[in-house]
């Protein structure tokens, strides 16, 4: 299986999309001294994931998710949206 995820930071007050084999041994690559953009905050928390049985399906999925560019609509995804 792979998945989409979406990570989520208080500190930077920012999402994070990515793509992986195993959410829980990436969030602790994030969480180490990773490079890229999560190194900038430790608090990283899994907010969203989505199973696909192909490798291709789930990059295709990440890339239309990154492409969004609205928070709004990562939120209601991930159903923040809904409690008000």
């Amino acid at each position: 299986m792979y998945f989409v995820y979406i990570l989520y930071s208080v500190e930077l007050d920012r999402y994070y999309i990515g793509s992986t084999e195993n959410v829980e041994e990436r969030l602790k690559k994030h969480l180490a001294s990773h490079a890229g953009f999560t190194r900038k905050a430790k608090d990283w928390q899994i907010k969203y994931t989505e199973a696909f049985s192909e490798k291709s399906n789930a990059l295709r999925r990440e890339k239309q998710l990154k492409n969004w560019k609205n928070r709004s609509r990562i939120e209601r995804l991930i159903g923040k949206g809904f409690s008000d």
